[in-house]
């Protein structure tokens, strides 16, 4: 359910593999992020350069996006490097708490799993408190280490891809949410 002007509606949330087209939607999307999300996931102002390779996608690195409608609501990113995958992910700030990021964070992992992945990593910033909960439910048993305000998180790939869900395959060119 979303609010608008006080009354909860439902929103349906497409997850999609990012394309060149992207960039207007991409650049709203950054430009409506809140200072303290943008600094929580960026750690600095965001240009015009930085949106554009924010949709660059190849061989080793996967960008997804969450849509509704027209507006992208939701980032996700991983470069994988042999057995190990580095992933970051953004919601908006309306959205965030929906599971949003979440189900970003599952299906980048299951894509990354297809290309070897076996071990994620994550850098949080210490009073990121909304994405270090993510990371407890998701892998209660990962190693965190402190660094400066930051935390280094590594776990296995497997326990986040999701009951039901092989290793290996994704299938799927995009999954609608209905929120």
């Amino acid at each position: 359910m979303l609010r608008t002007q006080g009354v909860l509606t439902r929103a349906a949330v497409e997850i999609r593999a990012a394309g060149p087209y992207d960039g207007e939607p991409i650049g709203r999307f950054l430009a409506g992020l809140s200072p303290r999300t943008r600094h929580l996931r960026f750690l600095t102002a965001v240009d015009a350069d930085m949106a554009g390779r924010l949709l660059v996608a190849d061989d080793r690195r996967d960008v997804l996006l969450a849509v509704s409608g027209e507006d992208v609501v939701g980032h996700a990113m991983g470069l994988t490097t042999g057995d190990e995958v580095e992933i970051a992910v953004v919601v908006a700030d309306a959205w965030q708490g929906r599971g949003i990021g979440s189900r970003l964070v599952r299906r980048l992992l299951r894509r990354a799993s297809v290309n070897g992945a076996r071990t994620v990593n994550m850098d949080v910033l210490a009073d990121n408190h909304l994405v270090l909960a993510m990371i407890r439910r998701l892998w209660p048993e990962a190693v965190a280490r402190t660094s400066r305000g930051a935390v280094e998180i590594s776990a296995p790939a497997e326990p986040a891809l999701g009951e039901g869900v092989a290793p290996g395959g994704d299938g799927e060119r995009s999954v609608i949410i209905d929120l």
